[in-house]
Parts: structure tokens; sequence; C-alpha cells
């Protein structure tokens, strides 16, 4: 399927999931009650790299391009508006990067909004058990492996951005047409990102190693999520998040 295509299609997904949320005031809570949380969780679990040197500006930038509760309604539409020019008006090198996003993107607001409906019919518990009730409640494992496999693709694709010679110019280039085009949001994501992996790859094996750490976490946080003793799951959280139970 051509990359157009892809994105279109999970522009027009995450569209028709924000029409759902738009009559319906208490899901669209629960959907940044969630996104809220996952982020306070994100800070607590990469509490080091989120203070160290050489890791601090990545851990920063997945906290809030990739994990934040931010709002993308910004860069969704400026994803729709390129879908079919997306060949002609970027770099080949960087196409595959935001297709990547884009279902990373569709992926993630689908599994948010799942937990969401599951959230609101638990307003009796702590958000810590809350949470993982709603997270047991929608399952569907398979996605969230799918999911961080995806993080982790759209990070490596960074990186191998990083090693093309004289791709850093020409996304300099693309400033301006990007910004007569509407796509600054596209442009500042696509910046960053390569600024923040060629800062870690000037020090050695660093992009490596950070993805690596974060493969290793989130895979052991999901398994959590779905295989240990409630309580035990509950403590652990608690303790990332810095609130007692």
């Amino acid at each position: 399927m051509k990359a157009s295509k892809i994105i279109h299609d999970a522009v027009t997904y995450v569209s028709s999931l924000r029409e759902t949320l738009s009559g319906k005031p208490g899901l669209a809570s629960a959907v940044s009650a969630i996104k809220h949380f996952q982020a306070r969780r994100f800070a607590g679990t990469y509490f080091d790299l989120l203070h160290s040197e050489q890791y601090k500006s990545a851990a920063i930038f997945f906290l809030q391009e990739l994990y934040s509760e931010k709002d993308y309604s910004e860069r969704d539409a400026q994803f729709a508006r390129i879908a079919t020019a997306l060949e002609r008006l970027f770099p080949e090198q960087v196409i595959q990067t935001a297709v990547s996003l884009a279902q990373l993107h569709r992926l993630t607001e689908d599994l948010d909004l799942a937990m969401a409906q599951s959230w609101v019919n638990h307003a009796d518990q702590p958000d810590v058990a809350r949470y993982i009730q709603a997270w047991r409640s929608v399952g569907r494992r398979s996605d969230r492996d799918t999911q961080l496999n995806t993080v982790l693709d759209v990070g490596h694709e960074l990186d191998r951005l990083t090693r093309k010679r004289g791709l850093r110019v020409m996304l300099r280039m693309m400033r301006g047409p990007a910004s007569l085009a509407g796509m600054g949001s596209l442009q500042q994501f696509l910046e960053s990102g390569f600024d923040t992996f060629a800062e870690m790859g000037g020090k050695g094996d660093g992009a490596r190693h950070f993805l690596a750490t974060v493969m290793a976490r989130e895979s052991s946080f999901i398994d959590e999520l779905f295989d240990s003793d409630v309580v035990a799951c509950e403590t652990n959280i608690a303790q990332l998040l810095g609130q007692p139970r």
C-alpha cells in the first residue's frame, strides 16, 4: 500500500474517533485522564534518562512526541493535507518515518479510547487500580506489542536518518516549503527527532542503547500489566508515580 494511502487512512480513522468523543464529554475526559496517567508513568519509568546528560533530550522527545497528552489534531490535519503529496514534498528518506508515526498514532488513539470506555465504569477506584483494570479489560496484547514495536521503529528510523549525508541540510531547506504548505508541525517533529538522535549518535552508541532501554522497560511494563499479581502491580506503578497506593 502506498505511503499516502496508509497516512490518509490513519488520519481518517483518528478523526472518526474524535467525532465519537465530541458528543461524549465524560468519555473525552477519561481519554485525557488516561493520557495524563501514561505520561506520568513514562516520566517515572525513565526518571534516570530524563536526568541524564546523554539521554535527556531523547527521553524528553519521546515523552513529548510519543507518550504525552498533548493535542495532535494540528499535526493530524497537516498529515491529511500532505497524504496525497507526501512523496513529492518530502525527501524519500523521511517517508517511512511519517508512515510509522501515522500508524502509531492510529493504534495509540484506538487503545486509549478502548481503555477510556472501561475507565468511566470504575470511578470508585484509585487511579492506579483503575488503570490496571482498564488495561486488562481491553486486553489486545498483540496490539500492545505492535504499539511498542512501532515506537521503536520510529526511533530506529530517526536514528538511520542521521546517517544519511546531507539530509539535515535538506530538512532545513524544507522549512520554507513546509511552512507555506501548512506543514510546520510535521517539519518541526522531523527536525527535532533528527537533531535528538544525531546528538546521541555523536556520543558513541547512544541511540542504540537508548532504544534498547525503552524496549526492555516497556516490554517489562506490558508483561507486568498483563501477568503480575494485581496488588504487586499496583505497588510498582504507584512507586513509579511517586504516590501512595
